[in-house]
């Protein structure tokens, strides 16, 4: 399987991809399954279990409220953020909820929403994923209906109990150039003389006119030029991705204030911007400090609960935009130049991303942070590689760089908000990615390491990494520092 660009870039809400998209997405899910199943009429209660992650740091990331709004059939790429916080205090209010938006049930958190944080799996006597969590609808007599187990393994994407211990891939994706490593995309690539973004694009293309797919991408903006081809499509949805993420930024520079959930955190993507754009603007290292609050106002827009762009998850999202900021403001070209150079730089980052996604994890709860932000840095490292005409060798030797110095990462936010030291570290994140471009496009000849050799190392070093310091906040960080 080749995941989609459009499955690593998703548009949802914060604060967190694997907290509050990917639950969001199962209680939506569920609440559809027993629609489709002509359970909904019958349903008379649901019951909801968050286990491990989701159990320990679930309140700070909005997994609460993300189940609430699944099953009122609300989806996190298409709910308004405004709207969010009425639809949550009605239902506190009533102690009633409208299943998939028709069927009202009684629901009250306490009695339906079950935060087991003394145990990490669905089944304690089997190992899974960190993030499990537990559907169940009854009938008036209290007998069982329906249930499912849900996994949200990072990103918002979400498998269930079948799906993840399925013995084989269940995915039946053709794609032109299938790659299962690093190796792989670049020999593939040389083979038929492509860039990685070519590559991807012509994979896109087939995903797109494959009907089997239930792949959903943004629909191009109405200002768009006439669409004419598959391959347009595909262009004019990557913008629109990208356009999204341009008004996350502006929104988030543009906003001030504390941040919700209780950490008093002073939104400071606002100041920064106004320094650099009076005294600071004379300073040489200027194009720096702008890396630094492109990511930062993402990521407070993020831990507002803004809309945002998983890249590839909410956690970091800000360095995939704050490079392609910085691309458009510091590199030279003409418009046309940088729309195709914005072209290769996401479909390049996507490319390096979906290695991640398939061979080792990008779940904070999984690998801590270094699946997140360093991912996001590694794909942002090789898709600016792409976006200034690099080779694809180029690429992914930056790629490597950038994961090579985020090993061993871990996850611990403060209070289970992703606030800190989530929103520094996206712009942290983002300078480290700018550094490993450089290094690979200065370098020549052979590098020792391979990306392959990187990501393997990522995923074990995440393994071995002791549960408590991936997104549980009962370690680090969280742990050491009780008052900020």
């Amino acid at each position: 399987m080749n995941t989609s660009l459009f499955e690593l870039f998703k548009i949802g809400i914060g604060p967190s991809s694997s907290h509050t998209v990917g639950p969001m997405r199962a209680a939506l899910r569920f609440s559809r399954q027993l629609e489709s199943a002509g359970l909904l009429t019958r349903t008379a209660s649901v019951t909801v279990e968050l286990y491990g992650s989701l159990a320990l740091t679930g309140v700070g990331h909005g997994t609460d409220r993300a189940i609430l709004l699944g099953l009122l059939g609300e989806a996190p790429d298409t709910v308004d953020p405004a709207t969010v916080e009425a639809k949550i205090a009605t239902i506190r209010s009533t102690g009633s909820l409208p299943l998939n938006g028709t069927k009202a049930i009684p629901f009250t958190e306490a009695a339906n929403l079950l935060f087991r944080r003394n145990r990490m799996y669905p089944d304690p006597n089997v190992i899974s994923h960190p993030n499990g969590m537990r559907f169940t609808a009854l009938d008036e007599a209290d007998a069982r209906l329906a249930g499912e187990v849900f996994y949200s393994i990072g990103g918002g994407f979400i498998v269930s109990e079948a799906e993840r211990t399925a013995e084989s891939d269940p995915s039946t994706r053709i794609v032109p150039y299938p790659f299962r490593s690093a190796a792989d995309l670049l020999a593939t690539a040389k083979q038929h003389n492509l860039t990685i973004a070519d590559l991807l694009l012509a994979n896109e293309v087939a995903l797109l006119n494959d009907p089997t797919n239930s792949i959903t991408r943004p629909q191009p903006s109405p200002v768009s030029s006439k669409l004419d081809s598959a391959e347009d499509h595909i262009r004019a949805s990557i913008i629109t991705l990208w356009r999204t993420m341009q008004q996350c930024t502006e929104r988030g520079i543009a906003a001030e204030g504390i941040l919700p959930g209780g950490l008093n955190v002073r939104r400071r993507a606002h100041r920064l911007a106004e320094r650099l754009n009076t005294i600071g603007s004379k300073d040489p290292l200027a194009p720096i400090d702008w890396v630094t609050v492109y990511a930062m106002a993402v990521n407070e827009e993020n831990a507002a609960g803004g809309k945002v762009v998983t890249a590839p998850t909410n956690g970091a999202a800000g360095v995939i935009p704050a490079i392609g900021n910085y691309y458009l403001r510091f590199i030279e070209g003409t418009e046309a130049e940088k729309e195709e150079g914005i072209l290769r730089y996401f479909l390049t980052a996507a490319a390096v991303g979906i290695l991640y996604k398939e061979n080792a994890s990008i779940s904070g709860a999984e690998v801590g942070c270094q699946g997140e932000v360093g991912v996001a840095c590694s794909m942002a490292a090789g898709g600016l590689v792409a976006a200034l005409n690099g080779t694809n060798a180029q690429v992914e030797h930056a790629a490597e760089i950038a994961m090579e110095h985020n090993l061993g990462m871990t996850c611990d936010p403060i209070g289970g908000l992703v606030q800190i030291p989530c929103i520094e570290r996206n712009g942290m994140g983002a300078v480290k990615a700018i550094n490993a471009c450089r290094m690979a496009m200065h370098e020549t000849g052979d590098h020792k390491l391979s990306l392959d050799q990187v990501i393997a190392t990522m995923y074990q070093t995440g393994l071995d990494m002791q549960s408590r310091y991936k997104e549980t906040s009962l370690a680090g960080l969280a742990l050491n520092v009780i008052e900020c």
